[in-house]
C-alpha cells in the first residue's frame, strides 16, 4: 500500500520498513552546480537567445541538477537543458498514469467507470497516492509500458514492483506527452484530452506552485508537480504545465534533484518558468499575474508503494 509520511514520522516508517527501500535523508546537501547549457530555437526574432539567456541566468546560481523543456507552438520556439537526463518522477508520473488509462479505455471502446474517475479526479488535483496505486495496479505495467510506446515515449521506464513514484523521466518524453495532451493526434482522443486538462486545471491551489509561477492573467494553466525525498539525491522536485492563451500555446517541464529542501527545488522552478511567461508574453506594467501559493505543501512526502 502507499504511505503518508509526515516528517516527523519518516524515521518510525522507515524503521517499520514503509521506507526500507526509499530511505530519506534527513539533510541532503545540493550537489555542485555544473554549467548548465540552454539550447533554444524560435521562429520569432530575438526570442531564442532572449529565453537561453533568461533561462541561463535563472539556473546560473542554483545547485543541484536541473533539466528544463519548453515548448512554444505559436511562434515555433523550444528550449532544452538536460532533456534526455532520468528523474525519479514522483508524482509527476500520475499524469501518464491518467493517460494510459484514457488510452486503454479508448482501446476498448468504453467510458470510465465512476469508480476510475473518481480515483483519477483525487489523483490528479490531490495527488493522492492510494488513489494512483489502486490504477497503476489495474492497469499494470505491460498496458502502462504499452501506453509508452505508442506515445513515443522511449526514454520513460516505469518503476518496478509497484513503485510507480521511482519510474524513471526525462524531459523529452514528458514534454511528448504535454503535447499528445494540447494538440490532436492518434494516441489520445479529443474528449481524453480535454478531460486530462480539465483535471489538471483543478489542483488543489497548494500544489499549484512550479510552472505556472509568473503565468499572465490571460493564461489558462494547467499543471500536475511532484515532490520526492531519497538518501541519494536529496530532494526530487518536478512541474510539468501547459499554458494557453494571449496567442501562445506552450509547455513547459522541469525537473529537478540534489536539492537540500524542497522549497528550494520549487524556488529553482519558479525562477525558470517566471522569465519564460516573461519572454513569451510580455505583460503591462500592472498586467494581474499568476502567482502560486508562497508556502508549497511539503507536510507529506509520497513513498512508492510497498508491494
Amino acid at each position: 500500500m502507499t504511505h503518508w509520511i509526515s516528517r516527523r514520522a519518516r524515521a518510525l516508517a522507515v524503521a517499520a520498513g514503509a521506507g526500507m527501500l526509499v530511505p530519506c535523508a534527513a539533510a541532503a546537501t545540493p550537489a555542485a552546480a555544473t554549467a548548465p547549457t540552454v539550447s533554444c530555437t524560435s521562429g520569432q526574432a530575438g526570442l531564442a537567445a532572449k529565453l537561453q539567456n533568461d533561462i541561463t541566468a535563472a539556473v546560473a546560481a542554483r545547485k543541484g541538477t536541473i533539466a528544463v523543456g519548453l515548448r512554444d507552438r505559436s511562434t515555433n520556439t523550444t528550449c532544452t537543458l538536460g532533456e534526455s537526463t532520468a528523474y525519479d518522477s514522483a508524482s509527476v508520473v500520475k499524469v501518464t498514469v491518467l493517460a494510459t488509462l484514457l488510452w486503454d479505455a479508448k482501446k476498448h471502446n468504453r467510458y470510465l467507470t465512476d469508480r476510475e474517475a473518481t480515483l483519477a479526479k483525487a489523483m490528479i488535483t490531490q495527488s493522492d497516492n492510494n488513489a494512483t496505486t489502486s490504477l497503476w495496479t489495474q492497469l499494470g505495467v505491460t498496458k502502462v509500458q504499452g501506453f509508452l510506446t505508442a506515445a513515443g515515449m522511449t526514454q520513460t521506464k516505469p518503476g518496478a514492483n509497484g513503485y510507480w513514484g521511482l519510474t524513471q523521466i526525462t524531459v523529452r518524453d514528458e514534454q511528448k506527452l504535454l503535447g499528445l495532451i494540447t494538440a490532436k493526434n492518434a494516441v489520445l482522443s479529443d474528449n481524453s484530452r480535454a478531460y486530462i486538462l480539465k483535471l489538471m486545471g483543478q489542483v488543489v491551489s497548494a500544489q499549484r506552485w512550479g510552472t505556472p509561477a509568473g503565468a499572465p492573467s490571460s493564461v489558462a494553466v494547467h499543471v500536475k508537480n511532484g515532490w520526492l525525498e531519497r538518501a541519494t539525491h536529496g530532494w526530487r522536485v518536478h512541474s510539468v504545465g501547459t499554458f494557453d492563451g494571449a496567442g501562445h500555446d506552450y509547455m513547459i517541464t522541469v525537473l529537478t534533484q540534489d536539492n537540500g529542501t524542497m522549497d528550494y527545488g520549487v524556488t529553482t522552478i519558479q525562477n525558470i518558468a517566471r522569465v519564460i511567461h516573461k519572454d513569451l508574453v510580455p505583460t503591462a506594467t500592472n498586467a494581474v499575474r499568476y502567482t502560486p501559493t508562497s508556502a508549497p505543501q511539503e507536510a507529506f512526502v509520497a513513498v512508492p508503494p510497498s508491494g
